[in-house]
């Protein structure tokens, strides 16, 4: 059986024997024989230049980035992936603080590695991973700090009319409030609360009303995924049991900061997020 081939980027000094660059046209060049580092007048590491099969020498500058065909997936990211300078209160800067304070999480390195690249706020896959990087910051790290600086890339947004990115910020919103209500700061665990309802009043007024009741019912009656949790939890999937309550606690977040429903008051959804909560971190 042929090997698997990868195309990935590597850095120039991470080059090794038989990787293969892609060329102009799209196809391989011979394997790669011998790398070495050429070094400027002052001793720096300058270019990198590797002997292909056949003779032919490619020389490429020190630190940039070249596409190849290799027999090697990609190695998780590390901090050495990151971003060595990132402008003072970019939200780039912010991600790698992040994965500073936890260079041995691979879940938050691999995270904080595709976001530093440039944080777009108009992609939905953006805002989902800063979202899941803030949740795991604070239910599974307990890293509080951490968690608000994250949380703070997506708390200033607006709703912009699309639903499938506005669900990513609401749940950052969420843990906003909920970390602002533990902290003691009812008003501005309300201001997050009357930003995450931004949507339930963006429709013209006739959908709104019908909107406004499916949600009430939405609210009222809330899935909690009680019976998956149960199934995972009797099956010993704890894995499964996981994505559960990671579900369940987001639910909860959002009755909690949105604060509409009749059937569980905010003493009883505090109540259930500290379980989730002391579930998770169990």
């Amino acid at each position: 059986m042929a090997a698997q081939s990868f195309v990935r980027g590597v850095r120039a000094e991470k080059v090794v024997a038989g990787n293969r660059f892609i060329t102009r046209t799209g196809t391989p060049s011979p394997p790669v024989v011998s790398v070495r580092t050429i070094h400027d007048s002052f001793g720096t590491p300058a270019m990198v230049e590797a002997r292909l099969e056949g003779g032919r020498a490619v020389r490429i500058a020190y630190g940039s980035t070249i596409r190849v065909h290799t027999n090697e997936p990609a190695p998780e990211p590390t901090l050495e992936d990151l971003p060595a300078h990132a402008a003072d209160g970019s939200p780039e800067a912010v991600l790698v603080a992040a994965a500073r304070e936890h260079p041995e999480d691979p879940r938050v390195v691999a995270a904080v590695a595709r976001l530093s690249r440039g944080l777009n706020v108009k992609s939905g896959a953006h805002l989902h991973d800063v979202a899941e990087l803030a949740h795991l910051l604070f239910v599974e790290l307990d890293d509080r700090e951490s968690a608000w600086c994250v949380l703070g890339l997506l708390t200033g947004l607006e709703f912009d009319g699309n639903l499938g990115r506005w669900k990513h910020v609401q749940s950052a919103l969420a843990l906003a409030a909920f970390l602002s209500d533990q902290d003691g700061d009812a008003a501005a665990a309300a201001h997050f609360g009357s930003l995450l309802r931004a949507a339930d009043t963006a429709e013209d007024p006739a959908r709104a009303r019908l909107e406004a009741e499916v949600l009430q019912r939405r609210l009222d009656n809330p899935d909690l995924f009680d019976r998956e949790i149960r199934r995972a939890a009797a099956a010993g999937n704890t894995d499964a049991e996981h994505v559960w309550r990671n579900r369940r606690l987001r639910t909860l977040l959002f009755l909690r900061a949105h604060g509409g429903s009749r059937t569980l008051d905010a003493d009883e959804l505090g109540r259930l997020v500290q379980l989730e909560l002391d579930a998770l971190r169990a």
